[in-house]
């Protein structure tokens, strides 16, 4: 385990070297538990807005307790909150963990074993959610919000190319292939595009793909460090992938989370995207439209993605006491989980508080979102599989989201997968 925190730490070391950052030499040794009173810092990358009622309603059952937020942008997050937690920075508290960089985080030694929480954590959320936490055995983490992904539609241009829309009722899934016919179909009624993903060049966006096409995950092992990315799951799913942006199906030209308005500004028929479209859709869309289940592929399995964030305590913190109440107020207390996501559209991970909040969401589409509850509640129980734990998943996610990138603008598939089977196995030889 020693050795293997080491090579961790210096992979990490090196990639902050790369991105034109140094990192000091590791500190493992802890901070102290405190009295459980005074101040909690506590640092993210969301809007100070966002966290806001969460902190206030802690507050005000903790009065002894003062917790202090610091935002810290998404896009700087991963390599500023690696630059202080290997500085030993006992400034930080809590701290938000994006949940496929938890094993490596906590190899590093930075993260404290909450594994005394087991049992609550386990009573308090979903399977998937439970485990994308667990490193070694040991629980790192408390999971915070979850999520999925749906099937969205613009009823206005389905009915003027005379399709029936999908329906939300899992049982009914429609299949990769009938979106695909479906959004030609609507294309040729006069539609820009017929299929747009959200995060178009994304892991959690294209895993479920792959894994209903057949194909693994890309990691496994007892180490979680064996790579496969080119079986036939991957080559079919990376196929019909391919083929959507080749045949003119969905664009080009829009990546990120800028996909959203294509939808908005009706020039594509299907749209997947997650809960948060709700209420972007509900505000920002002049049309009717509605929401049915992912797509999965004929013969294959039904997958959806899960995962958000989880807090965490850091090790170097002097006051872990205090640090831990407000987590377990966050995640294991349904209203303070509930509160978490008063600012904002997501799923709260808390079983409890997911159950309070969906029908709430719901309702804010009015019809458009008729049956929105219902379907994510399955989609979380039933169809959640979350992105792989390992020390090396950060060097993964990074090498495959390229490879997707060039693959969506005419790169041959089965040559660019073998190419990242490649650059991942050389990046992780330090980690084996």
């Amino acid at each position: 385990m020693k050795h293997r925190l080491a090579l961790v730490t210096a992979v990490t070391a090196s990639l902050l070297v790369v991105a034109g950052c140094s990192s000091p030499a590791v500190d493992t040794s802890t901070g102290s538990d405190g009295d459980g009173t005074g101040t909690v810092n506590f640092l993210g990358p969301e809007d100070p807005k966002t966290f806001a009622p969460v902190i206030s309603a802690f507050e005000a059952k903790n009065p002894d307790i003062t917790v202090e937020y610091t935002q810290v942008p998404f896009d700087q997050y991963a390599s500023t909150l690696q630059q202080r937690l290997a500085a030993t920075d006992d400034t930080i508290d809590v701290f938000a963990v994006d949940q496929p960089n938890l094993a490596q985080i906590a190899a590093q030694g930075f993260l404290v074993d909450l594994s005394s929480l087991k049992d609550q954590a386990k009573q308090a959320t979903s399977p998937a959610q439970f485990e994308i936490n667990l490193y070694d055995d040991k629980m790192y983490a408390l999971s915070i919000w979850n999520s999925t992904q749906m099937l969205f539609y613009n009823k206005d241009i389905l009915d003027k190319a005379g399709i029936s829309a999908p329906s939300a009722d899992p049982a009914q899934r429609w299949t990769w292939e009938e979106t695909a016919d479906a959004g030609r179909t609507a294309q040729a009624a006069g539609v820009e595009s017929g299929l747009l993903l959200e995060q178009v060049e994304a892991y959690y966006q294209l895993q479920p793909l792959i894994e209903s096409a057949g194909g693994g995950s890309g990691i496994s092992g007892d180490d979680m460090l064996t790579v496969n990315v080119t079986d036939d799951g991957w080559q079919k799913a990376m196929d019909w992938y391919a083929d959507s942006f080749a045949s003119g199906l969905s664009p080009r030209g829009v990546g990120g989370f800028q996909t959203s308005a294509v939808f908005t500004d009706q020039k594509v028929a299907f749209f997947v995207g997650g809960p948060w479209d709700v209420g972007g859709f509900s505000a920002n869309a002049t049309f009717n439209w509605g929401v049915a289940p992912q797509p999965y592929f004929a013969g294959g399995k039904q997958v959806t993605p899960t995962g958000s964030w989880s807090w965490g305590i850091n090790t170097a913190s002097k006051n872990k006491a205090a640090a831990q109440k407000f987590l377990e107020f966050a995640a294991l207390d349904a209203a303070g989980n509930l509160a978490t996501t008063e600012a904002t559209t997501i799923i709260p991970a808390n079983t409890e508080a997911a159950a309070q909040y969906l029908p709430n969401l719901e309702a804010v589409g009015g019809a458009n979102s008729a049956g929105v509850a219902d379907l994510i509640t399955h989609e979380i129980t039933e169809t959640a599989v979350a992105r792989p734990v390992s020390v090396g998943y950060v060097q993964f996610e990074s090498l495959i989201n390229k490879a997707f990138g060039d693959i969506r603008n005419g790169a041959a598939v089965s040559d660019r997968l073998s190419q990242a089977q490649s650059q991942i196995e050389d990046a992780w030889k330090q980690l084996r």
